[in-house]
Protein backbone atom coordinates (compact mmCIF):
# COMPACT_ATOMS: atom_id res chain seq x y z
CA UNK A 1 0.00 0.00 0.00
CA UNK A 2 1.21 3.41 -0.95
CA UNK A 3 0.54 5.86 2.19
CA UNK A 4 -0.03 9.33 0.97
CA UNK A 5 0.81 12.36 2.88
CA UNK A 6 -2.17 15.18 3.13
CA UNK A 7 -2.23 18.32 3.95
CA UNK A 8 -6.04 19.04 3.64
CA UNK A 9 -8.93 17.23 5.72
CA UNK A 10 -11.68 17.00 3.23
CA UNK A 11 -8.95 14.79 1.03
CA UNK A 12 -8.85 13.15 4.48
CA UNK A 13 -12.52 12.77 4.78
CA UNK A 14 -12.61 11.60 1.68
CA UNK A 15 -10.01 8.92 1.78
CA UNK A 16 -12.11 7.48 4.96
CA UNK A 17 -15.67 8.06 3.83
CA UNK A 18 -14.11 5.16 1.12
CA UNK A 19 -13.15 2.97 3.98
CA UNK A 20 -10.02 3.78 3.79
CA UNK A 21 -7.45 4.24 7.00
CA UNK A 22 -6.02 7.90 7.39
CA UNK A 23 -3.98 8.61 9.97
CA UNK A 24 -5.43 12.10 11.96
CA UNK A 25 -4.13 15.10 14.51
CA UNK A 26 -5.53 15.18 18.02
CA UNK A 27 -4.87 17.10 21.09
CA UNK A 28 -3.62 14.14 22.58
CA UNK A 29 -2.08 11.72 20.18
CA UNK A 30 -2.23 11.55 16.44
CA UNK A 31 -4.83 8.43 15.88
CA UNK A 32 -5.35 5.70 12.99
CA UNK A 33 -8.86 6.39 11.76
CA UNK A 34 -11.30 4.59 10.00
CA UNK A 35 -15.56 4.91 9.80
CA UNK A 36 -16.85 3.30 13.26
CA UNK A 37 -19.91 1.90 11.32
CA UNK A 38 -17.58 0.12 8.94
CA UNK A 39 -16.81 -3.61 10.29
CA UNK A 40 -14.02 -4.05 7.12
CA UNK A 41 -12.53 -0.52 7.78
CA UNK A 42 -12.25 -1.19 11.84
CA UNK A 43 -10.93 -4.49 11.24
CA UNK A 44 -8.55 -3.09 8.64
CA UNK A 45 -6.97 -1.00 12.26
CA UNK A 46 -6.21 -3.75 13.81
CA UNK A 47 -3.81 -5.21 11.28
CA UNK A 48 -1.94 -2.14 10.78
CA UNK A 49 -1.41 -1.69 14.13
CA UNK A 50 -1.04 -5.30 15.04
CA UNK A 51 -3.98 -4.48 17.87
CA UNK A 52 -5.11 -7.37 20.19
CA UNK A 53 -9.21 -7.78 19.28
CA UNK A 54 -9.89 -7.55 23.03
CA UNK A 55 -8.58 -4.00 23.06
CA UNK A 56 -11.96 -1.80 22.62
CA UNK A 57 -11.70 1.03 20.23
CA UNK A 58 -12.88 4.96 21.04
CA UNK A 59 -15.43 6.36 19.07
CA UNK A 60 -14.36 10.11 18.08
CA UNK A 61 -17.02 12.50 17.47
CA UNK A 62 -18.22 15.77 15.83
CA UNK A 63 -19.95 16.94 18.56
CA UNK A 64 -21.45 15.70 22.00
CA UNK A 65 -25.20 15.37 20.44
CA UNK A 66 -23.81 12.64 18.41
CA UNK A 67 -23.37 10.45 21.73
CA UNK A 68 -26.82 9.08 21.69
CA UNK A 69 -26.47 7.59 18.00
CA UNK A 70 -24.01 5.04 19.59
CA UNK A 71 -24.16 5.43 23.38
CA UNK A 72 -27.03 5.29 25.73
CA UNK A 73 -26.07 8.53 27.50
CA UNK A 74 -26.38 8.13 31.24
CA UNK A 75 -26.76 10.82 33.34
CA UNK A 76 -23.53 10.70 34.49
CA UNK A 77 -21.76 10.91 31.24
CA UNK A 78 -23.83 13.49 30.05
CA UNK A 79 -23.04 15.87 32.83
CA UNK A 80 -19.06 15.09 31.53
CA UNK A 81 -19.43 15.84 28.10
CA UNK A 82 -21.09 18.76 28.86
CA UNK A 83 -18.13 20.10 30.92
CA UNK A 84 -15.32 18.45 29.37
CA UNK A 85 -16.17 17.55 25.33
CA UNK A 86 -14.63 18.94 23.07
CA UNK A 87 -11.40 17.80 25.19
CA UNK A 88 -8.98 15.25 26.22
CA UNK A 89 -11.93 12.63 27.73
CA UNK A 90 -13.57 9.71 26.69
CA UNK A 91 -16.38 8.82 28.19
CA UNK A 92 -17.69 4.69 28.66
CA UNK A 93 -21.01 4.29 28.30
CA UNK A 94 -23.37 1.13 27.29
CA UNK A 95 -23.61 0.70 24.02
CA UNK A 96 -26.58 0.92 21.28
CA UNK A 97 -26.77 -1.80 18.67
CA UNK A 98 -25.20 -1.31 15.36
CA UNK A 99 -21.17 -1.16 16.11
CA UNK A 100 -19.00 -3.50 14.85
CA UNK A 101 -18.09 -5.62 17.34
CA UNK A 102 -14.72 -5.12 17.23
CA UNK A 103 -15.62 -1.50 18.45
CA UNK A 104 -16.89 -2.69 21.67
CA UNK A 105 -14.63 -6.12 22.16
CA UNK A 106 -17.90 -7.45 22.83
CA UNK A 107 -18.02 -5.81 26.13
CA UNK A 108 -21.72 -4.18 25.97
CA UNK A 109 -19.68 -0.52 26.00
CA UNK A 110 -18.76 1.99 24.08
CA UNK A 111 -16.09 4.44 24.79
CA UNK A 112 -16.71 8.04 22.68
CA UNK A 113 -14.74 11.31 22.67
CA UNK A 114 -14.79 14.41 21.50
CA UNK A 115 -11.56 15.69 19.98
CA UNK A 116 -10.62 19.31 20.01
CA UNK A 117 -8.03 19.86 17.44
CA UNK A 118 -9.05 21.73 14.43
CA UNK A 119 -8.46 19.53 11.60
CA UNK A 120 -9.87 16.22 13.33
CA UNK A 121 -13.06 17.79 14.35
CA UNK A 122 -12.65 19.00 10.16
CA UNK A 123 -12.30 15.99 9.15
CA UNK A 124 -14.60 14.09 11.44
CA UNK A 125 -17.14 17.22 9.69
CA UNK A 126 -17.45 15.01 6.50
CA UNK A 127 -17.17 11.85 7.68
CA UNK A 128 -19.40 10.65 10.88
CA UNK A 129 -18.14 9.30 14.11
CA UNK A 130 -14.63 7.63 13.44
CA UNK A 131 -12.41 5.17 15.47
CA UNK A 132 -9.46 6.32 16.15
CA UNK A 133 -6.73 4.67 18.22
CA UNK A 134 -3.32 5.86 18.20
CA UNK A 135 -1.15 5.82 15.22
CA UNK A 136 1.47 3.20 16.79
CA UNK A 137 2.62 -0.01 16.09
CA UNK A 138 0.69 -1.77 19.16
CA UNK A 139 3.05 -1.55 22.25
CA UNK A 140 5.08 1.35 20.65
CA UNK A 141 5.01 4.38 22.12
CA UNK A 142 1.98 6.92 20.65
CA UNK A 143 2.85 9.53 18.51
CA UNK A 144 2.74 13.15 18.95
CA UNK A 145 4.01 14.05 15.49
CA UNK A 146 2.79 13.06 11.93
CA UNK A 147 6.31 11.76 11.26
CA UNK A 148 6.19 9.61 13.96
CA UNK A 149 2.95 8.02 12.81
CA UNK A 150 4.13 7.70 9.25
CA UNK A 151 7.40 6.12 10.36
CA UNK A 152 5.42 3.33 12.38
CA UNK A 153 2.43 2.83 9.84
CA UNK A 154 4.02 3.86 6.86
CA UNK A 155 2.95 1.42 3.71
CA UNK A 156 0.25 -0.05 5.94
CA UNK A 157 -2.63 2.48 5.65
CA UNK A 158 -3.78 5.17 3.05
CA UNK A 159 -3.16 8.25 4.20
CA UNK A 160 -1.25 10.48 6.71
CA UNK A 161 -2.76 13.99 7.64
CA UNK A 162 0.20 16.42 8.47
CA UNK A 163 -0.92 18.73 11.20
CA UNK A 164 1.23 20.48 14.15
CA UNK A 165 2.61 18.35 17.21
CA UNK A 166 0.05 17.15 19.55
CA UNK A 167 -1.02 19.73 22.62
CA UNK A 168 -1.62 16.93 25.19
CA UNK A 169 0.98 14.48 24.15
CA UNK A 170 -0.50 11.41 26.50
CA UNK A 171 -3.58 9.47 25.55
CA UNK A 172 -7.03 11.03 26.65
CA UNK A 173 -8.71 10.17 30.39
CA UNK A 174 -11.08 7.40 30.22
CA UNK A 175 -14.12 7.28 32.86
CA UNK A 176 -16.67 4.69 33.12
CA UNK A 177 -19.98 6.44 33.36
CA UNK A 178 -22.22 3.94 32.96
CA UNK A 179 -23.32 4.19 36.84
CA UNK A 180 -23.74 7.33 38.93
CA UNK A 181 -20.28 7.35 40.00
CA UNK A 182 -17.02 8.49 37.38
CA UNK A 183 -14.92 5.77 37.99
CA UNK A 184 -11.23 6.28 36.45
CA UNK A 185 -10.08 3.77 34.27
CA UNK A 186 -6.80 5.61 32.70
CA UNK A 187 -5.48 8.94 33.70
CA UNK A 188 -5.30 11.57 31.28
CA UNK A 189 -4.99 15.35 31.07
CA UNK A 190 -8.50 15.91 32.63
CA UNK A 191 -7.82 15.12 36.26
CA UNK A 192 -9.21 13.60 39.36
CA UNK A 193 -9.93 17.02 41.14
CA UNK A 194 -11.53 17.84 38.14
CA UNK A 195 -13.91 15.38 38.11
CA UNK A 196 -14.55 15.45 41.76
CA UNK A 197 -15.38 19.80 41.13
CA UNK A 198 -18.28 18.31 39.44
CA UNK A 199 -18.39 14.70 41.04
CA UNK A 200 -17.04 14.86 44.11
CA UNK A 201 -17.50 10.86 44.73
CA UNK A 202 -15.84 10.32 41.39
CA UNK A 203 -12.53 7.89 41.90
CA UNK A 204 -10.08 6.04 40.21
CA UNK A 205 -9.83 2.39 39.49
CA UNK A 206 -8.67 -0.06 41.60
CA UNK A 207 -6.55 -3.10 40.66
CA UNK A 208 -9.01 -5.70 41.38
CA UNK A 209 -11.86 -3.63 39.44
CA UNK A 210 -12.85 -5.52 36.38
CA UNK A 211 -14.64 -2.88 35.02
CA UNK A 212 -11.00 -1.93 33.70
CA UNK A 213 -11.77 -3.94 30.79
CA UNK A 214 -13.85 -1.65 29.11
CA UNK A 215 -11.08 0.92 28.77
CA UNK A 216 -9.09 1.01 25.74
CA UNK A 217 -5.52 1.17 26.37
CA UNK A 218 -4.95 -0.52 30.01
CA UNK A 219 -5.22 -4.40 29.04
CA UNK A 220 -1.69 -4.87 27.29
CA UNK A 221 2.11 -3.75 26.62
CA UNK A 222 1.78 -0.41 26.01
CA UNK A 223 3.74 2.86 25.36
CA UNK A 224 7.46 0.97 25.70
CA UNK A 225 10.55 2.32 23.37
CA UNK A 226 13.07 -0.39 22.72
CA UNK A 227 15.23 1.36 25.08
CA UNK A 228 14.59 0.10 28.66
CA UNK A 229 12.92 2.40 30.90
CA UNK A 230 13.99 3.39 34.18
CA UNK A 231 11.82 5.64 36.35
CA UNK A 232 14.19 7.09 38.80
CA UNK A 233 13.13 8.79 42.41
CA UNK A 234 16.58 9.94 44.12
CA UNK A 235 19.88 11.58 42.63
CA UNK A 236 21.58 7.89 43.76
CA UNK A 237 19.66 6.20 41.14
CA UNK A 238 20.98 8.75 37.97
CA UNK A 239 23.06 7.49 35.43
CA UNK A 240 24.77 9.13 32.57
CA UNK A 241 26.14 7.42 29.89
CA UNK A 242 26.56 7.80 26.13
CA UNK A 243 24.04 5.10 26.04
CA UNK A 244 21.38 6.79 28.04
CA UNK A 245 18.58 9.39 27.79
CA UNK A 246 17.33 11.48 30.65
CA UNK A 247 13.82 13.20 30.77
CA UNK A 248 12.80 14.67 33.81
CA UNK A 249 11.93 18.33 35.91
CA UNK A 250 15.55 18.02 37.17
CA UNK A 251 19.02 19.12 35.64
CA UNK A 252 20.43 15.61 35.04
CA UNK A 253 24.48 15.84 35.39
CA UNK A 254 26.84 15.56 32.90
CA UNK A 255 27.38 13.05 30.67
CA UNK A 256 24.10 11.76 28.85
CA UNK A 257 23.39 11.22 25.04
CA UNK A 258 19.76 13.00 25.38
CA UNK A 259 18.39 15.19 27.57
CA UNK A 260 15.02 16.45 28.22
CA UNK A 261 14.76 19.28 31.05
CA UNK A 262 10.78 19.93 31.62
CA UNK A 263 9.55 23.32 32.90
CA UNK A 264 6.67 21.17 34.37
CA UNK A 265 4.78 18.40 34.57
CA UNK A 266 2.34 19.37 31.22
CA UNK A 267 5.65 19.72 29.10
CA UNK A 268 7.05 16.60 30.86
CA UNK A 269 4.05 14.89 29.06
CA UNK A 270 3.86 16.76 25.78
CA UNK A 271 7.79 15.68 25.87
CA UNK A 272 7.22 11.86 26.72
CA UNK A 273 7.14 9.82 23.88
CA UNK A 274 8.87 12.21 21.24
CA UNK A 275 11.57 11.45 24.01
CA UNK A 276 11.59 7.32 23.56
CA UNK A 277 11.47 8.02 20.16
CA UNK A 278 14.13 10.00 20.14
CA UNK A 279 15.95 7.86 21.82
CA UNK A 280 15.69 4.76 19.98
CA UNK A 281 16.13 6.66 17.05
CA UNK A 282 20.06 7.51 18.08
CA UNK A 283 20.01 3.51 19.33
CA UNK A 284 20.44 4.42 23.07
CA UNK A 285 19.72 1.65 25.30
CA UNK A 286 18.26 3.34 28.53
CA UNK A 287 16.07 5.75 29.46
CA UNK A 288 16.45 7.60 32.93
CA UNK A 289 13.09 9.25 33.80
CA UNK A 290 12.15 11.19 36.17
CA UNK A 291 9.16 10.00 38.39
CA UNK A 292 6.62 13.24 39.87
CA UNK A 293 4.13 12.99 42.19
CA UNK A 294 1.04 10.72 41.56
CA UNK A 295 -1.27 13.88 41.83
CA UNK A 296 -2.94 15.82 38.95
CA UNK A 297 -1.40 15.09 35.12
CA UNK A 298 1.67 13.30 37.29
CA UNK A 299 -0.88 10.48 37.72
CA UNK A 300 -1.27 10.51 34.14
CA UNK A 301 2.46 10.73 33.46
CA UNK A 302 3.59 8.09 35.90
CA UNK A 303 0.70 5.88 34.79
CA UNK A 304 2.42 5.52 30.84
CA UNK A 305 6.06 5.35 32.71
CA UNK A 306 5.12 2.59 34.83
CA UNK A 307 3.40 0.99 32.25
CA UNK A 308 6.78 1.89 29.42
CA UNK A 309 9.26 0.41 31.75
CA UNK A 310 7.33 -2.57 32.45
CA UNK A 311 7.42 -3.24 28.45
Amino acid sequence: MRTRLLRDPDEAAAVLRRGGLCVVPTETVYGLAARADDPDAVAAVFRAKGRPSDNPLIVHLADAAQADAVAHVTETGRGLLAAFAPGPLTVVLPARPGLPSAVTAGLGTVAIRVPSAPLVLAVLGGTGPLVAPSANRSGRPSPTTWQAARDDLDGRVDAVLRGPPTEVGIESTVVDATGPVPLVLRPGAVTLDALRALFPDARAIGDGDEVGRRSPGTQHRHYAPRARVRVVDDVRQWAPGPDAAWIGLSEPPPGYALVAVCPDVAHYARRLFDTFRRADAAGLSRIDAEAVPPVGLGLAVMDRLRRAAEG
